[in-house]
């Protein structure tokens, strides 16, 4: 899945992303909006994981939920 089909399919995964990324709140996820670099940004500022961390668990997250 690629970044602009995750936009798309956004209100359907948001609960899976909470489900992954449990400390990020419905506000993080409203303001996120299925944008792929704002959600990798929250995952390094609440998980304190590198730019390339956060891509590869994102990335694992989007072949999961194809």
């Amino acid at each position: 899945m690629n970044s602009d089909t995750f936009e798309g399919k956004w209100e359907q995964l948001k609960g899976k992303v909470k489900a992954a990324w449990g400390e990020l709140t419905d506000d993080d996820l409203t303001r996120i909006n299925g944008k792929v670099e704002q959600l990798n940004g929250l995952i390094r500022e609440r998980y304190g994981r590198t730019k390339e961390q956060a891509e590869t668990e994102i990335r694992a997250f989007l072949d999961r939920h194809k």
